[in-house]
């Protein structure tokens, strides 16, 4: 294999003493892997605390934004990247022979789906294979990359050791999943505590010496696996409750109870309860694929993941749901056929308030709505153009159009998938003929009238 000389005699453990020494003093040089939503911020993050950073990306956009000192993640400004690049702490490249300089490497890249629903690795060993070409001695590895349990000693390291090196003699391995969430003030990374669980002792104290002086605690574990599957946990504990919702409210449509007003009542109760809401479908890189890691994984072990796999049907089944809402709204309301109807979609990411539009469930209505005869437009003050996607790729380069008078009493319905805070939704009751809200934006906004047709 390429790369730097690792040709090794009889050599002693990795010091790991002196590592935590020089981890404490700042004298380590970190790389992050993958300057997306989850590395980004994580780079910035050790940047912040003080730490020399190199970023790596196979992306050329990326790397001049950044070291331009300019960002291209809405949710993180300008005014955070620019002084980090002035400062000399943090800079991008796509040498990845860089990797031989650096101390501590997270790996942060994306862990998606094949078309099958089952798990993509592909970032992940391409990475793996990257680092094994310039690996050396000392150096603390920590994948985190949501994945299933195995992936960090099953996947990564047997990759990593075909470097001639060994974990936990040469090198040090571990796992700490990320819990971004991006344009959540109040749970950025840096207040956010970091699970962490490594193969071996030895890397189990480094990462967490590292972890320990960039969050406001560590939580270790037992091993690798446990920390994956804490992860997983975290994320199927959302979408179970989020599918339930989203079947209780199908449930009280029926009988003509607003699933809003429920759940509003129901957080009341100060023990026992906890809210969680409806929407036109799942979205983001977590919660719609994450769960079907661990289904997949537990195949291996024939068992059965029942809730899981349902959980995905009902959420599936959303875009859907929404559709026949709007259909029958048009028809019941206005007296027109979907077949012809001109659309406006408020939102195409997948949250409020962010440009990520990774597992949008906007993409899939638009295209459900197209197929049955309509046509959409669609504003997104955080999304101007469509980016290309692997599932949804003749929707990429559509624009924003302008939330205009105009545009909203030219269409026959507008259509709420992502209630983002910039949208006057008082305004989009004003002009708007009908509209069918899945995020109960107006009624949060005040804009309370018969025209506002929840779904």
């Amino acid at each position: 294999m390429a790369g730097i000389d690792k040709t090794i005699t009889k050599v002693a453990r990795v010091n790991i003493d002196a590592l935590v020494r020089r981890i404490a003093s700042r004298d380590i040089r970190v790389g992050v892997i993958g300057l997306g939503y989850v590395g980004l911020p994580m780079a910035c993050l050790a940047a912040q605390r003080k730490f020399a950073v190199i970023g790596f990306d196979i992306d050329a956009v990326k790397i001049k934004a950044l070291n331009d000192g300019r960002s291209y993640i809405r949710h993180i400004p300008d005014e955070v990247i620019a002084p980090l690049i002035s400062a000399q702490m943090l800079r991008a490249t796509d040498d990845f022979s860089e990797i031989a300089s650096v101390d501590v490497l997270l790996i942060c890249v994306p862990t998606p789906l094949t078309p099958n629903r089952e798990p993509d690795l592909t970032y992940v060993v391409q990475t793996a294979e990257s680092i094994a070409r310039w690996i050396r001695r000392g150096q603390l590895i920590v994948l985190e990359s949501t994945t299933y349990p195995g992936t960090t000693r099953g996947v990564v390291l047997p990759i990593l050791e075909q470097s001639g090196l060994r974990s936990g003699t040469d090198f040090l391995l571990a796992y700490s999943p990320e819990r971004e969430d991006p344009g959540n003030k109040k749970f950025s990374a840096e207040r956010l505590p970091k699970v962490v669980g490594a193969d071996g002792t030895d890397a189990l104290q480094a990462a967490r010496a590292f972890y320990d002086e960039i969050v406001p605690r560590t939580v270790a574990v037992a091993n690798p696996e446990t920390a994956e599957a804490v992860k997983l946990t975290e994320n199927i504990f959302r979408a179970v409750n989020i599918a339930l919702v989203n079947e209780l409210k199908l449930i009280f449509e029926a009988m003509s109870i607003d699933i809003w007003d429920v759940i509003e009542a129901a957080t009341t109760k100060p023990m026992g309860f906890m809210p969680f809401y409806p929407g036109p479908g799942l979205g983001g890189h977590c919660i719609p694929v994450d769960p079907f890691y661990l289904a997949w994984k537990a195949r291996e072990y024939d068992v059965p993941t029942r809730f899981i796999e349902l959980a995905g049907e009902i959420n599936r089944a959303m875009p859907h749901h929404v559709v026949e809402r709007l259909a029958a709204a048009l028809n019941e309301r206005r007296g027109t056929a979907l077949k012809g109807a001109r659309i406006l979609l408020l939102g195409i990411a997948y949250k409020r308030n962010v440009g990520d539009v990774r597992e949008s469930p906007a993409f899939k209505l638009i295209e459900l709505l197209e197929r049955r005869g309509a046509s959409v437009d669609y504003h997104d003050p955080f999304v101007p153009e469509i980016p290309r996607t692997r599932e949804h790729a003749t929707l990429a380069g559509r624009r924003s159009v302008s939330l205009s008078p105009g545009a909203l009493s030219g269409c026959n319905v507008v259509l709420i998938c992502t209630d983002h805070d910039e949208i006057d939704y008082r305004e989009v009751v004003r002009y708007a003929p009908l509209i069918v809200d899945t995020r109960n934006a107006c009624a949060r906004a005040g804009a309370l009238a018969s025209k506002v047709v929840k779904a």
